[in-house]
């Protein structure tokens, strides 16, 4: 089992950046996939998720209107798509893979990804 984040970058505020989750080694469809992130001096907190098949999405409240979260099950990727992004917006940023539901608590996944960069200053 594989994640691989991917997409974080450099942007100005206001800008936008996509974020990619390829997943690899299990069947992306029966797993919910949750985007974490964690700034410096700051605890991680879940940023949004998207649960199996059925593909309800949920946000935390500051992405809410701004982060898009959607899955290509053809090619085993989750994206997050973040538009009007602001500086409290830096962090690394994770995903990771838990059981059918959306969770934004972090103990309850058991895969995670290698971090993706994302800074946003002008």
């Amino acid at each position: 089992v594989q994640l691989q984040a991917s997409g974080g970058g450099l942007v100005q505020p206001g800008g936008s950046l996509r974020l990619s989750c390829q997943a690899s080694g299990f069947t992306l469809d029966d797993y919910a996939i949750g985007w974490f992130r964690q700034a410096p001096g700051k605890e991680r907190e879940g940023v949004s998720c998207i649960s199996n098949s059925n593909s309800a999405a949920h946000y935390l409240d500051s992405a809410k209107g701004r982060f898009t979260i959607y899955r290509d099950n053809y090619r085993n990727t989750v994206y997050l798509q973040m538009n009007s992004l602001e500086p409290e917006d830096t962090a690394v940023y994770y995903c990771a893979r838990r059981s059918y539901f959306c969770s934004f608590y972090g103990t309850e996944y058991d895969y995670w990804g290698r971090g993706t960069q994302v800074t946003v200053s002008s």
